[in-house]
């Protein structure tokens, strides 16, 4: 996967840094105090973490791809960390952790470890966002692997992990050349 966006950094960040996502914000920033750190996990281009800098929230924005890191540090004006999901080892850090786009990459063996570590991250009470390409497909598209969820999936996948999905919703990619690929969006809530 690091490869794949390595390779495709200037690309994939041309490509993404733009994309209106403010629908999808509203829903996450609702739930959080102005004084909120939020974490932005596999945050690609850092659109979504400038996005909340200038907000005013305090953010921590980490990549697996060594290139992104260096464009998305630039774009956002501070250091963004390279760190791997399996790599993470933060503790009741966040009041909010953004997964947009990013968790779909891990396969299904890996992802119930990964959401306890997210869960791990956050505060009591805290909230996460993530996204997903919305059906049941699992493997290699496009040079890259991807999980895709539906509603029922990522319930059981949230739940077992100890959230509280406390919100799903299905949206059209917001890219207008891709209009009719459909994500499944969660907001789930540590509630302990």
């Amino acid at each position: 996967m690091n490869n794949y966006y390595n390779t495709n950094a200037k690309d994939f960040f041309e490509g993404t840094v733009s994309a209106d996502m403010s629908a999808h914000y509203t829903a996450f920033l609702e739930k959080l105090s102005e004084e909120a750190h939020i974490l932005d996990v596999g945050c690609g281009s850092g659109r979504d973490s400038l996005y909340f800098k200038k907000l005013g929230y305090k953010i921590t924005a980490m990549d697996i791809s060594t290139q992104l890191c260096k464009l998305a540090s630039e774009y956002i004006g501070q250091e963004v960390l390279e760190l791997s999901f399996q790599d993470m080892a933060f503790e009741a850090e966040f009041d909010g952790i953004w997964a947009c786009a990013s968790l779909l990459h891990v396969p299904s063996g890996e992802l119930p470890a990964i959401t306890g570590k997210l869960k791990k991250a956050l505060k009591v009470g805290g909230i996460l966002f993530a996204s997903f390409k919305y059906g049941d497909f699992e493997g290699e598209r496009s040079g890259r692997y991807f999980y895709d969820l539906t509603e029922q999936k990522a319930e059981q996948i949230f739940r077992d992990s100890g959230f509280k999905v406390e919100k799903m919703w299905i949206t059209e990619d917001v890219r207008p050349e891709r209009v009719d690929e459909k994500w499944l969006n969660v907001l789930a809530i540590k509630d302990y």
